[in-house]
């Protein structure tokens, strides 16, 4: 190794060791079920909303965002438009019905509102979808770090998997909370020492940049017109509004956030200030790849011509960046993978204990459960680095191939048994069973005609982007054909469960 590697792995590591220590400072606050889910339900919003930044900037976010800015445009900005907007909603609306009660899962609103079946099939759902996840990201963080660090991928799957299982496992919520805060503001500073880099090195400084940047029309927002087989404004602003919306709505990880918040005032400032942070810092994460696109023009390299765009940000911090500053922007990468994957994990512990166990064993007492959860997010965990290994073995380009299969998959229990559930008094158990069933059908319909395995005539063009809303504009159409033959009947069992039957929240909560 030379002196820069040698430079930048002691700053990860030092990283790596400073998570791991927190995850044993926080082991023992963890005396039950509830401190371990919801730390107790005290952590002040600041600390919450700045998890919840952390948890929705992945490694794909960090590595991705810059390289479609530098090979496109700011295209990716607009989804993230509909963010603050849904936000809004989310504190006017979804917060008051997840604080009602003392419930720790969004699912234990599903059972009150269509059953318990419907319960158990969104959190298993769920739980895949969340598996799924945690591979990709551990996987494609360790894609650049394992070359930046010069270290093999199963090392770099197996030494960063088990760093982020040591602090989940023991450390619980509080531990992923304040983690969390910690990584985001490493991320942020990471992001901000590259700009500045770049900025740095030009001969024209910031300038220069918006200069180049405005003559590539690299801050455009992509074309107006209305199509759905190209990523327009159009497609795009759909994919934010259904992404923001499930985000706030049925996210376990953003759900639980809001019930660890003492009061609903603090669940509320937790997601203003995850709303106010997000926007900028995706439009930090897009200009860094202008600032990468700009530098290249003005420094020709016939290495980076030849590159990925995917490549290009990794090229920069091993040729550009100062000895053990590297490190840092690494840290930074590993960081927003890390406050993902953490925050996944827990996700995953608290619906198997809360939504599966204590259907299964309703006399658990708190012990057995509190064990349950530790041994829920270590299995987890190992799900994760095997998926990760896993993944590792196929191709490269079959991994986004992969991705878009499972997501299409997984679609059909998301977003819209809740907005049906929160805004409908006549949509019942069979009505959203049914529409559940069309779209998982749909699902299917639309891996086939993705990868062109239909006759011609059935194929449908459209960009695989726009699967999951599509899919859940099926299941809103077939639970509301289904409820015009069948309405569901409207009785006091719905008080509190839908806007139109919905009292005000205590004030103690």
């Amino acid at each position: 190794m030379n002196t820069a590697t040698i430079a930048n792995l002691c700053v990860v590591v030092l990283y790596l060791l400073a998570m791991a220590g927190m995850g044993v400072y926080f082991m023992k606050r963890n005396s039950d079920t509830e401190a371990y889910f919801l730390g107790g339900r005290r952590i002040p919003g600041w600390a919450l909303g700045i998890s919840m930044v952390g948890n929705a900037i992945s490694s794909i976010t960090f590595l991705a965002l810059p390289a479609a800015a530098y090979v496109l445009d700011y295209r990716w900005f607009t989804p993230n438009l509909a963010l603050p907007v849904v936000a809004l909603i989310a504190v006017w609306l979804f917060i008051p019905f997840f604080r009602r009660s003392r419930i720790t899962t969004a699912y234990e609103y599903l059972e009150g509102r269509y059953g318990t079946g419907i319960r158990l099939y969104a959190a298993v759902y769920s739980m895949l979808g969340q598996l799924l996840r945690l591979a990709l990201i551990l996987y494609l963080v360790v894609l650049p770090l394992s070359e930046l660090l010069h270290i093999g991928e199963g090392t770099a799957i197996l030494l960063f998997g088990v760093i982020t299982c040591f602090y989940t496992v023991f450390g619980g919520i509080e531990a992923v909370i304040w983690t969390d805060v910690v990584q985001t503001l490493i991320l942020l500073g990471g992001a901000l020492v590259c700009i500045l880099a770049v900025v740095f090195q030009m001969p024209g400084g910031l300038p220069q940049i918006f200069d180049i940047g405005m003559q590539y029309d690299k801050f455009s927002l992509g074309p107006m017109e209305f199509s759905f087989d190209e990523r327009t404004i159009v497609v795009m602003g759909l994919i934010g509004i259904f992404s923001a919306l499930s985000e706030f709505s049925c996210n376990q990880t953003v759900v639980q956030r809001y019930i660890a918040a003492p009061t609903v005032r603090e669940a509320r400032k937790a997601t203003l200030v995850c709303a106010f942070m997000c926007v900028p810092t995706w439009l930090l994460f897009l200009f860094m790849g202008t600032c990468l696109f700009a530098f290249y023009q003005v420094f020709p390299s016939a290495a980076v011509a030849r590159m990925k765009p995917d490549d290009v940000f990794p090229h920069f911090i091993l040729t550009r960046i100062w000895p053990g500053v590297g490190g840092v922007i690494i840290a930074a990468c590993l960081a927003a993978a890390m406050s993902s994957l953490s925050g996944s994990i827990n996700a995953i512990s608290t619906i198997w204990t809360v939504d599966c166990l204590r259907l299964i064993r309703h006399k658990a007492n708190d012990h057995f459960e509190l064990l349950n959860a530790k041994l829920a997010s270590g299995v987890a965990g190992i799900v994760m680095i095997a998926g990760a290994w896993g993944i590792s073995q196929i191709p490269r380009e079959s991994v986004y191939d992969l991705g878009n299969i499972l997501g299409a998959l997984l679609c059909s229990a998301g977003l819209m048994p809740f907005m049906l559930g929160f805004f409908t008094t006549r949509i019942g158990n069979r009505a959203i069973l049914f529409g559940m069933y069309a779209a998982l059908l749909f699902s299917f319909y639309n891996i086939l005609n993705y990868f062109g395995w239909l006759p011609e005539p059935l194929r449908w063009n459209i960009h695989i982007y726009m699967a999951g809303p599509v899919c859940n504009l099926v299941m809103l159409a077939a639970a509301f054909a289904y409820s015009l033959v069948r309405p569901a009947s409207v009785t006091e069992s719905l008080t509190g469960l839908t806007v139109w039957t919905l009292s005000p929240v205590p004030r103690k909560h």
